[in-house]
């Protein structure tokens, strides 16, 4: 007799009722609101009930048991984005080049000339008298203009040609030539040694010393005594014409320097003594301190120096924006920082300052116009004399 714990094979019933598995509907609920399938098929991201409740008040009341169906969020599809952006930036290209800028006529904007570029230091001022009023320069007895200088203005002073009688010629006026050639601006000494340097007699600080009768006019001789066979051959005459004329009756002085100072290394400014006569714009400064003290009814007109061509080692010419010359004085710098320098010392005095370094004969057109590196031709001459007409009638 077998046991009854006995292990025995069962036959399953036909009717009998299956095993069920329990599903726990809220569990599965909770599962599925925490997924979010990406609509793309490329990836999920997960998130718990506290990210859905703030994000979607009706997937919360999903969760709630609710009978609210879950509302589906709106997605950008970026293909779409990507192809209107594209479509608007040819468009707006297609756009532009069709309507670019606005057609004009140019036969009508240049009817009058192909126009010019003014990109100089030109300072062009009036006289003014006690109380800032402008002083017109009256013609009724002539015109009367003194100049100061050098080369420019003392070379081939006899002829028509001359920049001094051109001056005259263009304007109707008497022009009284003061100018000394081989002569430079900045004095070399403080004082005056003729000595030691007779030249810096015909500085131009010195000269106005003459003209306003400071007691100076001996210095001439005392230099010429020392230069002897070396004096400026029209020395005596501007002596004389300085000790005579009655400066009552000027109505301009023009002052001219070439770049001799820049070529013999000269001092340029002091920043201490503005009026130190052994720098260049010092003794200009000075000059023109002491004509405005003792003829305050003359108009000063300055003209920086031209362009002129540095020299090198090998005696080429070369630029006078790169060579930087050295002397006993120290080195000093290019032949534009001294315009420059120039310009600022006359803006300080309150007089007209010309500037012919980027105006009137500029290193692209210089040898147009000058006879060796440094000398004026007559072409040249003709185009100063246009430039000082120009500051010179500008007010009438």
């Amino acid at each position: 007799m077998k046991s009854q714990n006995s292990t025995q094979k069962q036959t399953p019933r036909p009717h009998g009722i299956p095993d069920l598995e329990v599903i726990d509907l809220d569990h599965e609920e909770e599962e599925a609101a925490s997924v979010t399938e990406d609509p793309y098929g490329e990836f999920e991201t997960y998130g718990d009930e506290t990210d859905l409740e703030e994000e979607d008040p009706v997937m919360e009341d999903s969760l709630d048991g609710t009978d609210a169906p879950p509302r589906k969020k709106f997605r950008i599809n970026m293909h779409i984005v990507l192809l209107i952006t594209v479509v608007l930036f040819f468009g707006l290209i297609i756009y532009k080049f069709f309507n670019w800028g606005v057609q004009v006529d140019l036969d009508e904007i240049f009817k009058d000339g192909p126009g010019t570029y003014d990109n100089t230091m030109d300072e062009i001022l009036p006289l003014l008298d006690a109380d800032s009023n402008r002083v017109p320069i009256n013609y009724s007895d002539g015109l009367n203009i003194v100049l100061f200088g050098n080369h420019p203005f003392a070379d081939d002073r006899d002829s028509k040609d001359g920049l001094a009688n051109l001056i005259a010629k263009d304007n109707g006026a008497t022009v009284y030539n003061c100018a000394i050639s081989g002569s430079y601006l900045a004095s070399e000494w403080t004082f005056f040694d003729p000595s030691e340097r007779p030249m810096d007699a015909y500085t131009f600080y010195w000269m106005c010393s003459a003209a306003t009768q400071n007691g100076t006019s001996h210095y001439f001789e005392q230099a010429a005594e020392v230069l002897g066979d070396r004096t400026p051959p029209e020395a005596a005459e501007v002596a004389q014409t300085l000790e005579n004329l009655d400066f009552s009756t000027v109505d301009v002085i023009a002052v001219m320097y070439d770049a001799t100072d820049y070529l013999m290394g000269h001092k340029m400014y002091s920043d201490e003594n503005s009026t130190d006569i052994t720098y260049f714009t010092g003794n200009l400064e000075a000059g023109i301190e002491l004509l405005q003290n003792v003829y305050p009814h003359i108009r000063i007109i300055v003209l920086s120096p031209t362009y002129a061509f540095g020299i090198d080692d090998n005696g080429e010419y070369i630029s006078s924006d790169i060579k930087i010359y050295e002397s006993e004085f120290g080195r000093m710098d290019v032949l534009s920082t001294y315009v420059i320098k120039e310009y600022t010392s006359c803006a300080s005095r309150g007089v007209t300052f010309v500037d012919n370094l980027y105006g009137t004969i500029t290193e692209d057109n210089a040898k147009e116009f000058l006879v060796d590196n440094l000398h004026l031709n007559v072409k040249g001459r003709k185009k100063v004399a246009e430039r000082f007409s120009y500051a010179l009638h500008y007010y009438d």
